[in-house]
């Protein structure tokens, strides 16, 4: 039970970190392109990495590990709205967009979290 009460804990800083971000980063102009929820998965790809290694090597509870990675790291980045972007995109027509979304998303995520492991080893 207090495992859950950690995850519930970043979960809701995460989302609430979110929404501040995007609307910062959107607010900087208007554009067909995501990019409020492309930055925010990437930075979030780049820190999960980062926490993992760090609570790994330097032994945190399990707890705090929890509240890190699965609450803040997971309530942070969203893959329901990545997803519902990338439809968006697709049902407008605008392919080459989609695709960059999609794949610059995928490729970059994966390589976001090895750059957060390779900085914090």
């Amino acid at each position: 039970m207090k495992s859950l009460l950690f995850i519930f804990l970043g979960g809701g800083t995460g989302s609430v970190l979110r929404y501040l971000l995007t609307a910062a980063i959107c607010r900087q102009g208007t554009t067909l392109f995501p990019w409020g929820t492309f930055m925010v998965n990437m930075l979030g790809c780049i820190l999960i990495g980062i926490f993992y290694t760090l609570t790994s090597r330097i032994h945190f509870s399990n707890e705090i590990r929890l509240l890190i990675t699965i609450g803040l790291c997971g309530g942070f980045t969203t893959f329901s709205t990545f997803s519902n972007e990338s439809l968006q995109l697709l049902k407008a027509g605008l392919y080459p967009m989609f695709s960059a979304y999609v794949i610059g998303s995928v490729i970059l995520g994966i390589a976001g979290v090895m750059l957060g492991i390779w900085i914090s080893e």
